[in-house]
């Protein structure tokens, strides 16, 4: 249900887009939701949320970028970015679960964890500085963790947009990598939030 949950979040997110006039690549928030889906279900089952969504737009559900579906897209110049959803969601796996601060000692196995420094049911101003601390630090971790997945998507994408259109290196990367740096970092902060709100969540 999760995998299922996380492939129609990647699928909604991927709709939320702002056409650019310099290459056929669009803005868009479905790496929030590829991000978010390997730090909270792991590198398998993120693989396989992502599988799942890649599969229904080969097949022609309207589940990739302004609605469309077919494996012409997943053919098409932007293919190698949709394809590279799956490297990016298991490596982010990968490298996020159960790397962030601990409780006490070691990190839990399992999804991200909350890095609660004291216990929780402690209102002390220390106790929620210390919470508020990790919690910072989490997220510093995920942007670090993030960006080989982030990069693992663009050199797949870049590499297949190349071989189609015969652009070259340069070229490719102002249009395709450059531009989209910011707001991919942001989409794994926000991503980074959401792991840690789940893991706090689950240590209730």
């Amino acid at each position: 249900m999760l995998c299922a949950l996380f492939a129609a979040l990647t699928a909604v997110c991927s709709q939320v887009m702002i056409p650019l006039p310099f290459t056929p690549v669009p803005v868009n928030l479905a790496l929030l939701a590829v991000f978010a889906c390997g730090g909270v279900l792991g590198a398998k089952k993120g693989a396989v949320a992502m599988l799942v969504y890649i599969l229904l737009g080969a097949i022609g559900a309207p589940v990739f970028v302004g609605f469309s579906g077919g494996i012409g897209v997943l053919a098409g110049p932007t293919g190698g970015y949709i394809v590279g959803y799956l490297p990016a969601a298991v490596i982010f796996g990968l490298l996020l679960r159960g790397r962030s601060v601990p409780s006490g000692g070691g990190a839990v196995p399992g999804a991200f964890q909350s890095p609660a420094a004291v216990d929780d049911t402690k209102r002390t101003v220390p106790a929620v500085l210390a919470r508020r601390k990790g919690t910072a630090l989490n997220i510093v971790f995920a942007v670090i963790r993030g960006i080989p997945a982030m990069v693992a998507c663009y050199a797949l994408g870049t590499a297949w947009f190349m071989a189609l259109t015969g652009t070259g290196l340069g070229a490719a990367l102002l249009m395709c990598v450059v531009p989209f740096v910011p707001g991919d970092i942001l989409k794994i902060v926000a991503a980074g939030a959401v792991c840690e709100a789940v893991g706090r969540a689950r240590n209730l």
